[in-house]
């Protein structure tokens, strides 16, 4: 059983990170390096056993539009998986998973949640190629191709994977109900894709409502599960805010469930807090 940490946006936010800008948390990478490792840090102490990095938002072509050049991009997208190190290095252990957010991302725009895009597999191969080959080769244990919600950018992040030997990754995905992703196809046929694959350490789901996760889990057969679903809340896009109950204590009894279920490394998402991951600790075994 591995417990992952949760919201990093989220913590940089309540440690005084003022995100509203397209890159994201990857615009402190630029600003303030030292609170991202701050943020990885407060979820060590709390439990978890990985830090995912800030590069989710980081991008070439993101930061090339922010004036840099490509080798400072580079650099930048580097320096989030050191940040991530350092953070495990002096909290005496734990793995370090560099984020590889979807194309909808950088399109700033939630396309992450409909898969919604205007480029085909082979415009998605190459979008993602320069970050995935700058992160596969930047010391981090393992890829986290995180969100993603389209069976197109699954089929070019596979290719991408036989690109890379010895890659380590997991692959979750945005989802649009119990059953399906973001961009309408079953799970089971997105999650079939990397099932049997050596370098595939976990398929699953994260940013979906906890409501979902019971049933998403059992659409993922033949590979470990991973699930880090959001806190409970939603968001209320026409009054620009997030309501509902995010209870850590109750998200921490409800990951008990995921595990029973079936998953077996388990985190949080958006609106998840260093607490959740706590109770999460608590609630699992291992």
């Amino acid at each position: 059983m591995t417990v992952l940490d949760g919201g990093l946006a989220t913590h940089l936010e309540a440690l005084g990170a003022d995100l509203r800008d397209e890159l994201w948390s990857a615009k402190l990478l630029v600003e303030d390096p030292s609170v991202i490792r701050q943020a990885h840090l407060d979820y060590f102490a709390a439990g978890a056993q990985v830090a995912t990095t800030a590069s989710y938002q980081a991008s070439i072509p993101a930061f090339t539009r922010r004036g840099l050049d490509a080798a400072q991009a580079e650099r930048l997208i580097l320096l989030s998986v050191r940040l991530a190190a350092e953070a495990r290095d002096a909290s005496g252990g734990g793995t370090v998973a560099a984020s590889v957010g979807p194309y909808g991302a950088a399109l700033a725009n939630g396309a992450e949640y409909t898969g919604d895009y205007d480029l085909d597999e082979d415009g998605l191969f190459a979008w993602h190629r320069d970050r995935w080959h700058i992160l596969a080769g930047s010391g981090a244990d393992l890829l986290a191709c995180e969100t993603i919600p389209s069976h197109a950018e699954a089929r070019a992040l596979r290719r991408l994977l036989d690109e890379t030997p010895g890659t380590r990754v997991w692959v979750s995905f945005s989802c649009r109900d119990g059953e399906r992703i973001s961009d309408g196809t079953p799970l089971r046929e997105a999650a079939a894709l990397f099932a049997g694959h050596p370098g595939v350490v976990a398929v699953g789901v994260n940013c979906v409502a906890p409501r979902h996760v019971p049933s998403l889990i059992k659409e993922v057969t033949d590979v470990p599960v991973v699930v880090y679903p959001n806190s409970g809340e939603f968001w209320n896009a026409a009054e620009h805010r997030w309501e509902g109950l995010a209870d850590p204590v109750e998200y921490g009894a409800a990951a008990a469930e995921w595990h029973a279920a079936g998953a077996t490394l388990v985190g949080g998402c958006c609106r998840t807090t260093p607490e959740h991951i706590r109770r999460v600790r608590e609630h699992l075994p291992g």
